[in-house]
């Protein structure tokens, strides 16, 4: 084994260094973020909380690379991610990373294999590579019977299942879940939490959830409450505030 080999085997997946996120307003300037140091192992599963409005989803979205911050570096497996141009940042969303958000971001009109196989045909793979990735996790997900139906016509619950099959239809070893259960049901909200769980147990797909439910969170085994524009350590008050 090389020595950049054994490197890359020992490194975290995710590298926070220094994080800070401000916001210019009328009033002067927000800091959301304030210098956050923060690593993420292969394989762990993170819940993130904090009272509404502290920044827990802009975290999410510069940890996704779906904005950026005004200071720090977010290292992922080595690389600076944000030293990357736009191309080179779709890559990174593209192979590595999957999204779950709250609303799952369907296109009504488009059946559930449709659905799943967007972000392979976005990153020009071929069609019948998608789908069959998408078939197999679909089946994965207990869709299997509702391939052909649009998503417009699918229960709450199933539209869930297809946004965690479509983010883990490319095999990504990082998903970012933002109140991926915070739309439903509790019974299905359940459903969705084991169906994560066992994504994480099978695959050791990394998974980071920021969400309010207090159940998921202890579930995911390790917390981590966004306060203050910092992350620290879970005092197991977090829920009590909002």
């Amino acid at each position: 084994m090389s020595d950049a080999t054994a490197r890359a085997d020992t490194q975290p997946l995710v590298r926070i260094d220094g994080l800070t996120k401000t916001y210019q307003t009328g009033d002067g300037t927000i800091e959301v973020l304030k210098k956050i140091d923060f690593e993420i192992e292969s394989s762990e599963r993170i819940a993130i909380v904090g009272q509404s409005g502290v920044g827990k989803s802009t975290f999410l979205h510069i940890l996704g690379t779906l904005d950026h911050p005004t200071e720090g570096k977010v290292w992922f497996r080595g690389e600076d991610v944000f030293a990357k141009d736009n191309a080179g940042l779709a890559k990174i969303r593209g192979e590595f990373i999957g999204f779950v958000f709250q609303f799952h971001h369907l296109l009504p009109e488009f059946t559930a294999l449709e659905n799943v196989m967007i972000p392979g045909l976005i990153g020009r793979r071929s069609k019948s590579e998608m789908r069959e990735r998408a078939t197999r996790i679909l089946d994965e997900v207990g869709l299997s019977h509702r391939l052909d139906h649009r998503a417009g016509k699918l229960s709450g619950g199933e539209r869930q299942r297809v946004a965690v099959a479509r983010a883990l239809v490319l095999d990504p070893p990082l998903v970012l879940a933002d109140e991926p259960t915070g739309n439903l049901d509790p019974t299905i909200g359940r459903q969705i939490s084991e169906l994560l769980f066992e994504i994480n147990r099978t695959r050791g797909t990394t998974l980071v959830v920021v969400t309010h439910n207090e159940r998921m969170a202890d579930e995911l085994g390790k917390t981590v409450v966004l306060e203050d524009g910092r992350l620290v350590p879970d005092t197991g008050s977090w829920n009590s505030h909002g």
